[in-house]
């Protein structure tokens, strides 16, 4: 790659032939001192790309080349002090200074002037102290190596050198960047804050348009405040910086060639991100608060909305996506990094060049939300690395009304949580908006750079309280009598400019008027925005729109071509050295294919991938056993037994096959969860799924359910075709690993928002996963599935039911029963349906019907109704679960299944047949297991009341 970018940086004209020594005489200088270098230039070198200092050219340009790979001479300013030119005292203070030096890198972010308000309490540091390297005054004027200090003289008197670690370290930018273990990393931050002290010089333009994009921030607050007083709008006033530190990221980013920003931020900020940042219409917004907007859906509050647009950038058009989010915080990161995945998967962008994820925010919910600490644990692993995140804290020093450290966290930053994978953290004062300027353009570099993520802490204040409504100085008096006098970031900028001559007062306020103007008029005020945007960056979800739940899906497939896949499966390389068991599932895999066998759970679901990918769908399965299955059933995943090496038969299927990504994900279910539904909320044509290793693990992750993938269609017109696999059932395991808690999905449904599904056998799982991908509908799918089922005796299918059936919502009795001899009906879903088969065959009862309902939601009353009509003698109709009464789908369901009774016989009356009502999901020992369940099989197929009438 690197030699790549120099070749192509050694055609462009500027560098060609004769302009070699001027360029080789301006990069020494920028060597030396980079502001002392155009800002065109600075950029240019800074963007250069990073290559191994043992990297050697045989171009005619070697030298100048040379100096461009390197990008400085570490070795000549690291070079080790000459023994005999000092003295054994000097040689002593010598070290303690590259100590000193050290301890600035360090910590001199603690001693930095972040907090505009002058109210945050910063602890002495020690190390920082001429006294405890064992240094005094006396030395100040003493010449001493500047070691690996970056400041363009390899000798300097200590007080320069400390002149120098002050403005760098301690300003208006505080970086900690020394918890990075890799020392390259360490080395490239040190070069781009110390040569320029942190502080780059900026040209009067790029000044001037710092000012109009504060202005633009500030104009927007000041004109909803006065044209909408007390309405919540979660304003950003007194962290306008992000307008312009947004401005810089997009721009830069798409420098480096990025086509998609995926944008994840709460509250705080939202409607001005949208109308100074996304350029939605300003017209748009007011529409919205003066209630004149036309709604197709539910809606959500206007600081919950997404919104996309492109922008241009000097690289080019770049698209821009807002994603929608609820009011739980932090939850919209993960998502953010799904969708972000899928963009990349879709560009085949493995860097992370060409889609780059941003989160923003709040500095209470960044320290306090445990999904933060899941999303950044997910940043580096196959399955979710993004090539990293940018993330912007607006920290305003206060979560709602806590604003003591000591509440409202246990670590010094509300960034320290970043710390666990190292990444990079810029804390910048807000009213420096040239500060916040560079450590954007630093992290935007480093992110490009080294492919991580980076934490930028804008540290800023909060000017009203945590919403219009609300009176702040009730609960921070001190902090908002300081806020009360602060003059704002435009404010205290614009007089700064004024002073330098490089705006007048007037023509400051004239940027004022004409912004003004433009929100009177209802204009779109974000300048660089793409009214004709390239639809190529867009995601077509129009297919999918409009379907009704009943559409039919054809999932049929030549029974010739499944068994060749079949085969095609069982293949391994050449040497592959397959585990026993593992080889045992194969062996009977392949008499499956051939019709000898039996077809059980893995081999239909298997096979549904299969069948799936040769009709060019994509597919992405993740969960923590994913590869092999918890259950040991799945086996898509093979391991070689002789070198650990992994082999994927599913990804093996055809050179032209569409990609399949099967990972065994972090120990994680919320942010996991999240990230999918993010990932197939951006790619409506691929079969995405998540398996919980255990059902009730899901609890972990509810607030995806609640707020996402339940009602993010109702809320937002979100379409999603997300698959969860819950596993499910009472095998004596206890409470934790029994329910996957039917119950809490059943009452989330309504309008056909979502799907749930409980499919008892090998073709309905293969139907039914066909079906959610190659019917146009995308419903988010709940499957309670097996654990015991995989491999049960009764529980298996044929290859013709899989190339020529379909998914049935209701399954009728499969014994050959008189209908009009049967008096008593039994409902059911899930493993009960054999225990209660098994009884009844046992018993020779030919009067008890078993009807299975295997899609509980849409509830298929015309189905089952039309079964039922043939039983015309039927007395009584119990419904049949495991779970305790107040759980299942018994309160959720009932009221459908009497509507179908009542098309049958107004008079019969749905009974329950079930474990009693209970605070825990299931028994814990497995002796009272047992009798529960031979107590509801014996209430279900009437024989307890034999037994008595027996005695």
């Amino acid at each position: 790659m690197h030699e790549q970018t120099m070749e192509q940086l050694w055609k462009t004209s500027q560098l060609a032939g004769g302009n070699v020594a001027y360029i080789e005489e301006l990069f020494e200088t920028y060597l030396r001192d980079p502001n002392e270098v155009s800002e065109e230039w600075r950029n240019y070198f800074d963007q250069l790309p990073r290559v191994d200092e043992n990297t050697s050219t045989d171009t005619p340009h070697k030298p100048i080349r040379e100096q461009f790979l390197l990008l400085s001479k570490n070795q000549r300013r690291s070079r080790p002090v000459a023994q005999s030119a000092v003295s054994t005292d000097h040689e002593r203070k010598q070290v303690k200074v590259l100590q000193l030096i050290n301890a600035y890198r360090g910590r001199g972010h603690q001693h930095a002037k972040l907090d505009p308000l002058n109210l945050m309490e910063r602890q002495k540091v020690p190390d920082l102290d001429l006294a405890f390297h064992g240094l005094s005054r006396a030395d100040l004027d003493v010449v001493f190596q500047t070691g690996s200090l970056f400041i363009g003289q390899e000798e300097a008197p200590l007080k320069d050198i400390i002149s120098a670690l002050e403005t760098t370290y301690c300003g208006t930018v505080g970086a900690e960047y020394m918890h990075i273990v890799n020392t390259a990393e360490q080395r490239w931050f040190q070069q781009r804050l110390e040569s320029v002290r942190a502080h780059p010089k900026y040209g009067s333009e790029v000044k001037l348009h710092l000012l109009e994009r504060l202005t633009a921030a500030e104009g927007l607050e000041k004109y909803l405040g006065s044209r909408y007083p007390g309405v919540k709008r979660f304003g950003l006033e007194g962290g306008e910086s992000l307008i312009p530190m947004m401005d810089e990221l997009i721009q830069r980013s798409g420098t480096y060639g990025a086509k998609e920003i995926v944008i994840g931020m709460a509250h705080r900020g939202r409607l001005n991100t949208l109308i100074n940042t996304l350029g939605k219409k300003t017209s748009d917004l007011f529409d919205e608060f003066d209630g004149k907007v036309h709604y197709e859906s539910h809606g959500d509050v206007k600081y919950h909305q997404g919104f996309s647009s492109n922008v241009m950038t000097s690289g080019g058009e770049v698209h821009l996506a807002l994603a929608f989010n609820p009011s739980h915080l932090e939850i919209v990161s993960p998502v953010v990094e799904g969708s972000v995945r899928a963009r990349q998967d879709r560009r085949n962008d493995k860097t992370g060049e060409k889609v780059v994820p941003v989160s923003i925010h709040g500095d209470s919910a960044f320290a306090g939300q445990g999904v933060v600490m899941e999303t950044f644990q997910m940043s580096q692993t196959r399955a979710y690395k993004t090539g990293g995140t940018v993330h912007i804290v607006i920290n305003n020093q206060v979560g709602f009304t806590t604003n003591k450290r000591e509440d409202v966290r246990s670590t010094e930053y509300c960034t320290d949580v970043a710390k666990m994978i190292e990444a990079p953290i810029l804390h910048v004062n807000g009213d420096d908006p040239e500060a916040v300027l560079f450590v954007t353009q630093l992290a935007v570099d480093y992110r490009n750079e080294f492919h991580k993520d980076v934490v930028l802490d804008l540290v800023c204040y909060r000017r009203r309280g945590h919403n219009e409504a609300d009176e702040p100085s009730g609960t921070q008096p001190l902090m908002y009598s300081k806020i009360k006098a602060q003059k704002s970031t435009r404010e205290l900028y614009s007089d700064k400019l004024i002073t330098e001559g490089v705006i007048t007062a007037e023509a400051s306020k004239e940027l004022e008027e004409e912004y003004r103007k433009a929100l009177d008029e209802g204009r779109h005020v974000v300048k660089s925005l793409v009214k004709e945007p390239n639809k190529e960056l867009f995601v077509d979800w129009t297919p999918h729109i409009g379907h009704e739940w009943t559409t039919k899906a054809d999932t049929t497939f030549d029974l010739k071509r499944l068994q060749e896949l079949s085969n095609k499966l069982l293949e391994v390389p050449e040497g592959f050295s397959v585990q026993r068991q593992v080889g045992k599932i194969l062996e009977d895999r392949a008499k499956m294919a051939a019709g000898a066998m039996p077809i059980n759970w893995g081999f239909a679901e298997t096979m549904a991938y299969a069948t799936l990918l040769d009709q060019g769908y994509q597919i992405r399965i993740t969960g923590q056993d994913v590869g092999r299955g918890t259950f040991s059933h799945r086996h898509a995943v093979l391991h070689n037994q002789k070198d650990g090496s992994a082999y994927v038969p599913l990804a093996n299927l055809s050179p032209a096959q569409p990609p399949i990504a099967i990972y065994d994900s972090l120990l994680s279910e919320e942010a996991v969860l999240a990230f999918e539904y993010g990932y197939s909320t951006t790619t409506p044509n691929a079969l995405v799924i998540w398996e919980a290793q255990f059902g009730d693990f899901a609890n972990g992750a509810q607030v995806v359910f609640d707020q996402f993938i339940s009602s993010g269609e109702h809320k937002w017109g979100r379409l999603c075709g997300l698959t969860m696999l819950l596993p499910h059932g009472y095998e004596g395991q206890g409470p934790e690993h029994s329910s996957a808690r039917l119950e809490r999905y059943l009452q989330l449904c309504a309008e056909h928002n979502v799907q749930i599904c409980v499919p008892s056998t090998p073709a309905q799982v293969y139907h039914m996963l066909r079906r959610q991908v190659i019917r146009p509908l995308r419903k988010p799918l709940v499957v309670m599935s097996p654990k015991s089922l995989l491999r049960h005796k009764l529980a298996t299918s044929t290859l013709e039911e899989l190339s020529g059936g379909r998914f049935r919502t209701v399954i009728d009795e499969i014994d050959q029963l008189d209908a009009a001899k049967v008096r008593r009906i039994l409902l059911c879903s899930g493993k009960v349906y054999y225990d209660l088969l098994e009884r009844r065959r046992a018993e020779n009862i030919d009067d008890i019907a078993i009807v299975r309902i295997e899609q509980l939601y849409p509830f298929p009353a015309k189905q089952l109704a039309k079964i039922l009509s043939k039983y015309v003698n039927v007395q009584e109709v119990f419904w049949t679960q495991e779970e305790p009464m107040n759980m299942g789908a018994w309160y959720s369901s009932q009221h459908h299944m009497r509507r179908a009774l009542q098309q049958l016989n107004p008079a019969l009356h749905l009974e329950y047949a079930g474990r009693k009502a209970s605070a825990s999901p299931a028994a814990g020992y497995m002796k009272l297991h047992l009798e529960q369940q031979e107590q509801l099989i014996r209430d279900a197929l009437g024989l307890q009341s034999q037994v008595t009438a027996g005695n």
